[in-house]
């Protein structure tokens, strides 16, 4: 999916869609200086805060997914790495501070032009608070979380693989893709 560019950012002239010298795809490029225009992904990240035999979810204040339950996560900040931007969300959207402890999936979805990176983490301690992108947030007992009310499906395979590995006490490192078409992701499991 590409999204138009009509003027430039650098001189603001118009671009137009082409494949530049050197390069394979096409891009935005300024027909006035020349400019390229990347168009990459973005990244999401987020975290699996875990307070003894629990899990935190947040319930979303704003679209998508009004309304529904998620992991605390969003688009990473410039100038932060992805473990910052993880623990600043969760921060943001649940009011506590968490420990990471390890990447735990990786998942690609092409259609949206997205890459979302999800961790593991401890809770510094059981206080939450809801943010203002969240509704409210709580603590789940595994056999307790509300799946039919789950906001998107990453979050879905996320929690799945999570709650599969908790059962096992085996964790592994999960990479996936979402598929427009299909009520199932395509999925690997590495240990």
């Amino acid at each position: 999916m590409i999204l138009p560019i009509q003027f430039c950012s650098q001189c603001g002239a118009r671009t137009s869609l082409t494949i530049p010298p050197g390069d394979n795809l096409p891009r935005f490029v300024c027909e006035a200086c020349q400019h390229i225009h990347y168009q990459n992904p973005k990244i999401v990240v987020g975290t699996i805060p875990q307070w003894e035999d629990h899990i935190l979810l947040c319930r979303r204040a704003i679209e998508p997914g009004y309304g529904k339950w998620t992991l605390p996560g969003g688009f990473m900040e410039d100038g932060e790495t992805v473990e910052q931007g993880a623990m600043r969300e969760t921060v943001e959207e649940c009011g506590t501070a968490v420990k990471i402890t390890s990447l735990y999936s990786v998942y690609s979805i092409p259609h949206i032009n997205q890459v979302h990176m999800m961790f593991r983490a401890n809770m510094r301690d059981s206080h939450v608070t809801a943010g203002e992108e969240s509704l409210e947030v709580r603590l789940f007992r595994h056999d307790d979380i509300p799946w039919d009310e789950l906001a998107f499906r990453v979050i879905r395979a996320t929690m799945k693989h999570y709650v599969d590995d908790s059962a096992q006490d085996a964790f592994s490192f999960h990479v996936g893709t979402i598929l427009p078409a299909s009520d199932h992701p395509h999925t690997s499991r590495t240990r």
